[in-house]
């Protein structure tokens, strides 16, 4: 009896002490949690969006704002290339990889208050693809376009109302990963019927921020989604800025009229990386910038000429005085950060004696006027277009050839060379998806050259397209990659580009801006960033 009663008395005392032991904790977290709840957060960024409707823009700039709006079926790990579960909790794959299922997460509402359904999945891929959808002529769905997605997409069907399916024409080895991009963004039916066209500018999803206004060429502002399915969100605000100048953006860092900043002047690093208070968040980018030479013009019509261009630009000047020590020499269309890089093949290097004979070969011995067009924003593979066409006007000098720099506002620079309307440009790409496919079969494959145009090349190469088409139609990645290494030889020998770069990503930003990741593929994600205390 007595053990009875001090067992009795051990219990009455224990279970009281652990509840409380168990509230503290529980109190302690949710303590932690308010502590990173609130602000507004200001970012820097070199240039606009073009739209807001991600499936009608190819750029950057625009995915940095629907990026904060929108959600993907699945998406990337934080850092990484590799695929989680979004807006879908998970699939199925049959029929040898030609059924996708998936099954959507259940309680999830857009920014409406609409509900996420499989029917709000459907239209949001339809209205890209059907050519009677009410809703297709407020394209072009340009990426859809470059990705191939007509041939691989054959129907998107509402299983019921949590389960989606997709029916492919054929096997297609990124087709997950390309659901992770921003074009695959699932946006509001009711949304897009009561915006009309102007949609692009009111974009409304369901993503960790709601859309607040948009002022052109100034900023971009979006508050909280106190709902967000993938919570806490805790900013109470964001705001992305538009400051051109690398070194204006780098004054208001130091400032503090912002709290972190894209594309740094190289020049300004090693004054960041001494200054305090401040942080620079970095990681080897997956990303090439290039000088694309439009094979359907002349002289550019010409391999020898594109190969004397080669030759004639000297890309570690340019490298050393643009890029500095986040800076890498290209001689592919692949960065070396993914697999499948060909780095056995020999760069042209710089020979300007060799970029004359070639050109007297091509009988332009008296040399040639052209155009070159330069970018008017920095991007990661690029961070001042103005500067490296400067110098490669000096350098194209050199053998007779007369660069004329031309560039426009961003949105119709970007227009204007899908059209083909340039001789030479500078343009770039950070991987959207983690996967060589996106590099080479976007930015250079024969069905990308149809207007408008992701291969602003233009090249039409049925040697390359043989081996890149081949290479998306088989699951086993070392015999992707063997094509993949053998179309890389077919683009060196064509030249239809001149690679200048690839460059590590640097977002310089306040200490106490915490838990910002950068993305390999590019994005700018802030729906789990707080600031300390």
């Amino acid at each position: 009896m007595k053990k009875l009663v001090l067992l009795m008395l051990i219990v009455a005392l224990v279970v009281p002490m652990a509840l409380f032991a168990q509230g503290s904790q529980e109190a302690a977290t949710g303590s932690q949690e308010d502590s990173k709840m609130g602000g507004v957060l200001v970012f820097g960024r070199s240039g606009d969006s073009v739209s807001l409707d991600p499936g009608r823009e190819t750029d950057g700039e625009s995915f940095y704002a629907t990026t904060a709006v929108y959600d993907t079926l699945v998406e990337f790990v934080p850092g990484e290339t590799a695929v989680q579960p979004a807006l879908a909790e998970s699939w199925d794959i049959e029929d040898g990889g030609l059924t996708w299922t998936f099954h959507l997460r259940e309680g999830v509402k857009f920014h409406d208050g609409t509900p996420l359904n499989a029917d709000a999945v459907v239209f949001s891929f339809e209205r890209q693809f059907v050519e009677d959808h009410p809703y297709y002529d407020q394209g072009p769905w340009k990426y859809w376009g470059y990705m191939d997605m007509d041939n691989i997409v054959d129907e998107v069907i509402a299983v019921d109302d949590l389960t989606v399916q997709f029916k492919l024409k054929k096997v297609e080895a990124p087709f997950l990963a390309n659901l992770a991009m921003d074009f695959a963004s699932i946006v509001s039916p009711t949304a897009a019927a009561k915006y009309g066209d102007d949609f692009k500018n009111n974009p409304v999803g369901t993503g960790a921020f709601k859309f607040v206004s948009w002022t052109k060429d100034s900023d971009i502002v979006f508050e909280r989604n106190e709902d967000y399915w993938d919570g806490p969100v805790y900013l109470d605000r964001l705001i992305l800025k538009v400051i051109p100048d690398a070194t204006s953006r780098w004054l208001a860092l130091q400032k503090g009229e912002v709290d972190l900043i894209d594309f740094p002047s190289a020049e300004d690093l090693p004054a960041m990386a001494e200054t305090d208070g401040i942080q620079l968040i970095q990681q080897p980018g997956l990303n090439v910038g290039y000088l694309a030479l439009n094979t359907q013009k002349k002289p550019f019509d010409n391999k020898l000429v594109r190969q004397a261009m080669n030759y004639a630009i000297d890309q570690e000047e340019i490298v050393k005085a643009v890029y500095g020590d986040v800076g890498q020499v290209a001689k592919n269309p692949l960065p070396p950060t993914i697999w499948s890089y060909n780095d056995d093949i020999e760069d042209y290097g710089y020979d300007p004696d060799m970029a004359k004979k070639l050109l007297a070969q091509a009988g332009y011995a008296d040399g040639f006027e052209m155009e070159l067009w330069a970018m008017p924003v920095a991007r990661p593979y690029n961070p001042n277009a103005r500067k490296i066409a400067e110098i490669m006007q000096a350098q194209l000098a050199k053998v007779g050839i007369d660069a004329q720099i031309v560039s426009y506002e961003w949105g119709t620079y970007l227009d204007k060379t899908d059209m083909g309307e340039h001789q030479a440009a500078m343009l770039g790409w950070t991987g959207d998806n983690g996967d060589p496919d996106n590099f080479l079969w976007v930015l250079l494959s024969a069905p990308a050259a149809e207007l408008p145009a992701g291969n602003i090349a233009l090249w039409k190469n049925a040697e390359f397209t043989d081996l890149i088409g081949r290479a998306k139609e088989v699951t086993d990645q070392a015999e992707r990659t063997e094509l993949y290494r053998e179309a890389q030889v077919v683009f060196h020998e064509e030249a239809p580009w001149v690679p200048i770069a690839h460059s590590v990503v640097t977002i310089p930003a306040k200490e106490e801006v915490k838990n910002f990741v950068i993305y390999p593929t590019g994005k700018r994600v802030f729906k789990h960033v707080y600031f300390e205390d």
